[in-house]
């Protein structure tokens, strides 16, 4: 009869090792002052204090004691001390810094400490932390772990306290998980966003502009146009009507929507005007309300869809801004959808079907919905009751009746209504919010914005709030991690790159060039330095096509093309070529890089 395994959460395997790495720390570095040591979303690690101080050097040593005490199966044993007998017991092990959390826990009015201690098979103590846990049964339950850095942490984050060390590890339940993460992070350095927009110049920030602020580089606004255009044929395909707002408004609209003064932390200073305070907008949706109460609406009108690709400005703090993915200036994918409630539901499963088109086009095969819902003991969010219980009741019925995988937080609403976000995971398994959606009953009644129903009463509409494309700023950046640069024909900066062998043959490359631009093809002629070096720009740039002109091409009229994404080279005549170019631009064509094999 087989006896039943536990199969404990990685949280607690993860905090589990970090007990023992600091039962390995204190083996190595007798005397060391253990500070805290939680599990971490991939890992763990334990702030120290050491006499030498923890080095790079040591983790290998480190890692080895770790994986012996786990061989060692030693089983870990919880006990309670009351708490003056915990303390005297940390301080004579010199453990201040434990010392001043259990004198914190005592003014708490704690009277005991839960400590757990570390047995081996016969019997005898090999360690002893004061910890709440849960931790795993035995050392050998760990998983699959690796120890991979140490850095400088202040305790309680305080510069002027004392400076620590942090060892940090990785844990994943099998080895297997733990060297696709370490894949998936060695891809990520290649991939990085902002490596690979400054080496295909697709955009750069200047301090003289401020940080923040992104400078789009004309490649990069390619990339930028390509989206926004297909945006707007879909929108327009969608029945939404564009319109465009002014970047900046009287401090009025923004009382009415109560962003002054609950989000004034997330605004630029007021600018002073004729007498008037001005703000920069960080949103669109006041302006969009503005617009919908311009005049008497209809229930005929509704589902009214107004789309904007607006620019919205954020104040974020300097250590958060983050390459193009948190930035301070922003061009949205903006739409309010204003529609009666009987019509909600629809409407939401219409936007999150958007998202799954927009989806499948770009190759983004994972992802899946969160539903944050209002926390009723946190004063942030506005609104009675009932309004909150109907807003998140039609949301959560439009997600469960999209087919969606979802998951619910009962935190992190919007305000004025329930939020969902998409999540999307890169080509690598890297894991994003893509963008946003709300389903807001608070912002009509602000606004006070009528309809007039069919039996001639005055309704609030509903309106939705969605952008399913997110801004162009965070969605490229994940978009060149997902295509690791290398974007999609239809989509690329530059999509044919034309290399004459010499300047004998530079006359029928410029014929060449003429020819494709009047098929609106975007196309370089490349001139100047050796044709090896050229061939190997284009690749640098990860042009999809690139076209070798010579004696052969000159004299037959044909094109030798070599596809990027596959290596392959192959003759066409111009008319196969071009049209081969334009199936693959209109059917959005996504094509996998073949890397080559070492030989």
């Amino acid at each position: 009869m087989g006896k039943q395994i536990t199969d404990f959460p990685v949280s607690t395997r993860r905090h589990s090792a970090a007990h023992v790495l600091a039962q390995a720390i204190t083996e190595k570095f007798p005397g060391a002052s253990l500070a805290i040591g939680p599990d971490t979303e991939h890992g763990f690690f334990y702030d120290v204090l050491t006499d030498p101080p923890v080095q790079q050097e040591d983790l290998k040593d480190l890692e080895k004691r770790m994986k012996k005490i786990a061989r060692q199966g030693q089983v870990f044993e919880r006990y309670h001390l009351p708490i003056d007998e915990g303390i005297a017991y940390l301080k004579q092990n010199q453990q201040q810094f434990k010392v001043e959390m259990a004198r914190a826990l005592k003014e708490g009015g704690e009277s005991e400490l839960s400590f757990y201690k570390n047995v081996l098979k016969n019997g005898q103590t090999e360690f002893i932390d004061m910890c709440n846990g849960p931790h795993v049964e035995k050392t050998s339950e760990l998983g699959a772990f690796k120890l991979v850095s140490v850095s400088g942490a202040y305790w309680k984050g305080d510069a002027s306290g004392p400076q620590l060390q942090r060892v940090s590890g990785l844990l994943f339940k099998t080895d297997e998980e733990l060297k696709q993460y370490e894949w998936m992070m060695e891809e990520a350095r290649k991939r990085d966003h902002r490596k690979l927009g400054q080496e295909l110049e697709l955009f750069t920030t200047s301090e003289k502009i401020g940080p923040g602020l992104i400078l789009w580089l004309p490649r990069g606004n390619v990339i930028k146009d390509q989206l926004e255009e297909w945006a707007k044929v879909t929108e327009r395909k969608e029945g939404y009507s564009r319109v465009t707002t002014p970047v900046i408004t009287k401090e009025e609209l923004f009382y009415t929507s109560e962003h002054l003064p609950h989000y004034s932390d997330h605004m630029f200073p007021p600018m002073e005007m004729d007498n008037t305070r001005y703000y920069i907008k960080p949103m669109n949706c006041p302006f969009h309300h503005t617009i919908f109460d311009d005049r008497p609406r209809s229930y005929r009108e509704l589902p009214l869809k107004l789309t904007e690709y607006g620019v919205c400005h954020r104040y974020e703090d300097s250590g958060s801004l983050f390459g193009t993915m948190r930035v301070r200036a922003m061009w949205m994918n903006d739409a309010h959808i204003y529609c009666a409630e009987d019509q909600a539901v629809e409407e939401f499963k219409k936007v999150i079907k958007l998202h799954e088109y927009y989806y499948k086009i770009l190759g983004i095969n994972e992802y899946h919905m969160v539903l944050s819902l209002r926390n009723p003991e946190n004063d942030k969010y506005h609104g009675d009751e009932a309004m909150w219980k109907r807003a998140e009741s039609l949301t959560r019925q439009a997600m469960e009746e999209s087919g969606v995988d979802f998951i619910v937080e009962e935190d992190g609403a919007a305000f004025y209504g329930p939020k969902m976000d998409f999540q999307i995971k890169s080509s690598i398994g890297r894991e994003f919010t893509a963008s946003t959606c709300q389903l807001d009953l608070f912002m009509p009644e602000k606004f006070d914005l009528n309809y007039v129903a069919a039996d001639g009463s005055y309704q609030r509409p509903v309106c939705i709030h969605r952008s399913p494309l997110g801004t162009h700023e965070r969605f490229i950046g994940f978009l060149i991690e997902h295509f690791a640069g290398a974007f999609p024909l239809w989509m690329a900066p530059e999509q044919v790159r034309i290399l004459p062998v010499s300047d004998g043959f530079l006359e029928y490359g410029k014929k060449l060039e003429s020819f494709f631009k009047e098929q609106d093809i975007r196309v370089t002629l490349d001139i100047g330095e050796s044709l090896g070096k050229r061939i190997r720009n284009a690749e640098k740039m990860k042009v999809p096509y690139m076209l070798v002109v010579g004696e052969k091409e000159q004299s037959s009229g044909h094109i030798n093309a070599r596809n990027y994404f596959t290596g392959e080279q192959k003759d066409y005549d111009q008319a196969e070529f071009l049209s081969m170019l334009q199936e693959e631009i209109r059917e959005k064509r996504i094509q996998e890089r073949v890397e080559k094999k070492q030989s």
